[in-house]
């Protein structure tokens, strides 16, 4: 009888055992992903005069382009993230110099767009910058409460130059310690789940990274950064003549074309005014 009674105690004990872990898994099963959406910006435009600037094997002797600038708006459920800065809103309305290698031009700033999506500055709480260049940071003082992610490389670069260097003039907020900075070493998965990963794609700056969003709806979305600044560009892996290294561009150039082979991917050349119809015009966000 006693024997009965503690096998009757040991069955009982390890079925309160199963549903105990039946429980906890499901407590731990993942959650339902939070909703995804990418909204593009116009954050400029640059008229290059010559640009054979794009090209250390002389591509394009004597030609010229319409580049655009873009920067995107990413809501990761309650969060939101801005995918580089544009130019300096210090351009809107002032006069076009002539004759230059490169003329930029604003005709409204980051701040008046997110006004026309309900979207406040301080509720940008991630600002995840491209590459150092003028033309992707120019607006980034505007959210000084962000947490800034950019490119070890990069950052170390900035760091070591300080505020003698007027370009780096923008991350004044950050470089005197105002602003909380996250240097990004090699890729990073900025939400955790996969579905915004800043891609390691040096040789444009030492630490220059372009970014993958995985749409539910569009698929899977490369935004390239400066890996490529237009169509050509892009197809014969063009190197420009101030990049910072070769060999590391033509690699991250291989790189990113495998990823977008392999993830079936929409390619999205930031400054190529002819991959700004691949995303829903502005107000209106790609899912």
């Amino acid at each position: 009888m006693k024997m009965i009674i503690r096998l009757f105690a040991a069955i009982s004990a390890l079925a309160l055992s199963l549903a105990t872990g039946a429980a906890q898994a499901q407590s731990s099963a993942p959650a339902t992903p939070a909703a995804l959406t990418m909204t593009r910006l116009d954050c400029g435009s640059i008229m290059v005069n010559n640009l054979s600037l794009f090209s250390d094997t002389d591509a394009y002797p004597g030609a010229r382009r319409q580049l655009v600038d873009s920067c995107y708006l990413i809501r990761h459920g309650d969060t939101y993230m801005l995918w580089d800065t544009g130019l300096p809103a210090s351009l809107i309305g002032a006069v076009r110099e002539q004759g230059g290698p490169m003329i930029p031009a604003m005709t409204i700033s980051i701040s008046d767009q997110l006004a026309r999506l309900g979207v406040r500055p301080d509720q940008i709480s991630i600002i995840a910058i491209s590459h150092r260049h003028f033309d992707h940071i120019g607006q980034i003082g505007d959210f000084p409460n962000a947490r800034l992610l950019i490119g070890a490389g990069d950052w170390n670069d900035i760091r070591s130059e300080g505020l003698a260097n007027e370009e780096n003039a923008p991350f004044a907020h950050w470089l005197t310690g105002g602003g909380n900075v996250d240097p990004v070493t090699g890729d990073r998965d900025i939400f955790g789940d996969g579905s915004v990963v800043m891609l390691n794609m040096p040789g444009h700056t030492s630490g220059h990274h372009s970014l993958l969003v995985r749409l539910a709806a569009m698929g899977p979305v490369l935004l390239t950064g400066d890996l490529a600044h237009f169509q050509e560009n892009y197809d014969q892996n063009g190197v420009p003549i101030f990049n910072r290294d070769r060999a590391d561009t033509l690699a991250s150039f291989d790189r990113f074309k495998a990823l977008t082979r392999n993830l079936r991917a929409t390619v999205i050349i930031q400054h190529e005014a002819r991959d700004v119809g691949k995303l829903p015009a502005f107000p209106a966000a790609a899912q």
